[in-house]
C-alpha cells in the first residue's frame, strides 16, 4: 500500500494557493492541509470550491496564522512537505503597518522553518518569494523605446538569481530577510528548501487588485467599467506567467529535489511573456471593444521599470518551460470573470468562522482541530 504524503500549504485558500491545492488533490496519494485565515477577498470562495472537487475527502481546512507560532507548529506536525505561500503581499500595506508586513513575511517564515526542524521529519520546504528582493534593478540601465521601457543592454534576456539584492521597502526587507532564512536552513540545518523569486503571477481564480493581481485587476475593471489608477507612466515592464505554469514548476522542483534543493529560482514568463501596462491596457481593450478608465498618479518608491525573469537555472535543473501564451493568460482570467461575475463585483468581509473538514479518512498528520486566528495576513 502507497504511503500518503502529508502536504501542508500555508495560504492554501489564496490564488496560489487554491491552484496548487487543486492540482496535488488531483495526484492522488497526497493528503492537503490549507491553512489559512482567509482574511484576504477571495479566499473563502476559493476553499468553497476546493471542498467541490473529487478529491476533497483528502483536504483538510486548518484556520490559523502564520504570525502564531503554536499554530504553524501544530499543523506542521507530520508535513514531509509544506508549501509556504501565506504572506502580506502589498507594499503599500506594508508602508502604511510595517509591523503587521514584517510578523507576517518574516516572522511567519521563520515560524515555518522552525517547524519544519524542530519536528525533526526533514520536509520539503517551497517558498514563494518575489522579485521585489531586486528593489528598483539599477544594475539594469534601461531607455523608452515607444510603450514600454527596454535594457539599454540588447544582450539582456531577464534578471538572474545573480542580480544583486537591494530590498527597497519594508515588503521588499521583510520578503528579502525570509528568502535569505530560508536559503540558509538548506545550508546550516540541511533542511530541502526551495525559494522561487517569482514576477507577475496570473490566471484563474485570482479575484484581483491593484496591489496584488494587477492584470486580472485590469481586466475586471475595463470589464465592469471601473477606473484604474496607473502608477507612473505605464511603460513600466513586466514579464507574466500564467498559474498551471507556475505550479508546474512547482511540481518540477518537488520532483527534482535532488538538484533543486537549497537554491534559489527566479520564475516568471520570461521575455516572451513581457509587456508593459500601457500594452496590456491596450490589448484588454481590443479584447473586450471597451475603453479602459484610466487615472494616473506618482511612481511608487521602489519600482522597477523593467523586471523580466531569467529561468535558465530552473529549467537546466528541471526541464521545466514556460508554455502558456499571454493571451491564454487572459482568456482564462476572463472566462473566470464570466462564470463568477457575482463573486468578483462583491466586496465582502473576510469569514471569521470557516469551518473545518472532517478528519474521516486522514492520518493523525492531518487532525489538528482549528485553531483561533489574528485578523490580518
Amino acid at each position: 500500500m502507497a504511503v500518503q504524503r502529508e502536504i501542508l500549504i500555508t495560504g492554501g485558500a489564496g490564488f496560489v494557493g487554491a491552484n496548487l491545492a487543486a492540482r496535488l488533490l488531483a495526484e492522488g496519494g497526497n493528503n492537503v492541509a490549507i491553512f489559512d485565515n482567509l482574511s484576504r477577498r477571495g479566499t473563502e470562495h476559493n476553499l468553497s470550491w476546493l471542498r467541490t472537487l473529487p478529491q476533497a475527502k483528502n483536504l483538510r481546512y486548518i484556520h490559523g496564522d502564520v504570525r502564531n507560532a503554536q499554530q504553524v507548529s501544530d499543523a506542521a506536525r507530520y508535513a514531509t512537505q509544506i508549501y509556504h505561500l501565506a504572506a502580506q503581499v502589498a507594499v503599500t500595506t506594508s508602508i502604511t503597518d510595517p509591523k503587521c508586513d514584517f510578523d507576517t513575511n518574516a516572522l511567519g517564515t521563520f515560524h515555518v522553518l522552525e517547524a519544519a526542524r524542530r519536528h525533526g521529519r526533514q520536509p520539503m520546504v517551497f517558498f514563494t518569494s518575489t522579485n521585489k528582493v531586486y528593489g528598483s534593478l539599477e544594475s539594469v540601465p534601461v531607455e523608452k523605446a515607444g510603450t514600454r521601457y527596454r535594457a539599454t543592454d540588447r544582450k539582456f534576456i531577464g534578471a538572474d538569481e545573480s542580480t544583486p539584492l537591494d530590498f527597497h521597502s519594508p515588503y521588499g526587507c521583510s520578503k528579502g530577510a525570509a528568502d535569505q532564512y530560508v536559503r540558509d536552513y538548506a545550508r546550516i540545518y540541511d533542511l530541502p528548501t526551495v525559494v522561487f523569486r517569482m514576477s507577475c503571477i496570473a490566471g484563474q481564480r485570482q479575484f484581483g487588485n491593484e496591489d496584488q493581481g494587477w492584470v486580472a485587476h485590469f481586466l475586471y475593471s475595463v470589464l465592469s467599467g471601473r477606473a484604474i489608477t496607473v502608477y507612473g507612466d505605464g511603460l513600466q515592464v513586466r514579464d507574466i506567467l500564467h498559474i498551471d505554469d507556475l505550479v508546474n514548476a512547482f511540481v518540477a522542483a518537488r520532483d527534482n529535489i535532488g538538484s533543486t534543493a537549497g537554491h534559489v529560482y527566479n520564475v516568471g514568463g520570461g521575455m516572451g511573456r513581457a509587456i508593459s501596462i500601457r500594452e496590456l491596457l491596450e490589448k484588454i481593450e481590443r479584447r473586450v471593444e471597451r475603453p479602459a478608465r484610466l487615472e494616473f498618479s506618482d511612481t511608487r518608491p521602489g519600482d522597477q521599470p523593467l523586471y523580466v525573469s531569467n529561468t535558465t537555472r530552473l529549467e537546466s535543473h528541471t526541464g521545466w518551460k514556460a508554455a502558456l501564451s499571454l493571451d491564454q493568460i487572459l482568456d482564462s482570467i476572463e472566462a473566470f470573470y464570466s462564470a463568477n461575475r457575482g463573486l468578483i463585483a462583491q466586496r465582502p468581509a473576510a469569514s471569521a468562522d470557516a469551518k473545518p473538514l472532517s478528519d474521516k479518512g486522514f492520518s493523525s498528520a492531518l487532525s489538528t482541530p482549528a485553531l483561533a486566528t489574528a485578523e490580518a495576513r
